[in-house]
């Protein structure tokens, strides 16, 4: 059987879908697909690319927006710095910031959503507290700090009393780490932060 070329465009480039997708749809095997497009010169999508369309199957949430007023510069200048700092760069499918000031993480939060179009609704958050905290209180505090639902939160990492020293003194909430599952935007302020480490 002969799959068209505008076809495979349609389904493959416009509608992302999957090489096993499209097989599936069409009645034919994988490999068939996989001939058509290369007989087509239809450029396939890397691993990583595949992965990331399929972790966001309603379509590319990524969008990014330059910074363009004084404040918008001044809060990209901040965003980036904060990642910097108290980011990890280690994971390179989403942005992981934590720490134990709100105000660090509300600040990002603003930054996320200024420049990339990133709501509340879309992060994701974990707890690391010590074992004497009682652990309503605290998500009760990052959820209305923060104003953001308990589903959004992960299982909590609890450590026990006393393993740490004194932080547990300095961190009456425990620390926060906010999560945004995006290959694009961790890539994004990543790369800033390269260029601005040649100063």
């Amino acid at each position: 059987m002969k799959l068209e070329k505008a076809d495979l465009e349609e389904l493959y480039l416009t509608k992302l879908m999957s090489a096993q997708q499209i097989a599936i749809s069409k009645g034919v095997s994988m490999h068939k697909v996989n001939y058509w497009l290369d007989k087509y010169s239809i450029k396939r999508r890397t691993i990583s690319e595949a992965i990331y369309t399929w972790h966001h199957p309603d379509g590319d949430p990524f969008r990014f927006t330059q910074p363009v007023t004084k404040e918008d510069y001044e809060l990209w200048g901040l965003g980036i710095a904060l990642y910097w700092g108290e980011g990890n760069k280690a994971n390179k499918n989403s942005v992981k910031i934590g720490n134990s000031d709100p105000g660090v993480i509300i600040v990002f939060m603003k930054f996320l959503d200024r420049f990339f179009q990133v709501g509340k609704g879309s992060l994701k958050f974990q707890l690391h507290l010590f074992s004497d905290l009682d652990l309503n209180k605290v998500r009760k505090f990052w959820e209305n700090t923060l104003g953001v639902y308990s589903e959004q939160f992960y299982k909590p990492t609890v450590t026990i009393t006393g393993k740490l020293g004194t932080y547990r003194k300095k961190s009456e909430y425990g620390v926060v780490t906010l999560y945004y599952a995006n290959t694009k935007v961790r890539n994004i302020l990543v790369d800033s932060i390269a260029v601005l480490a040649q100063w």
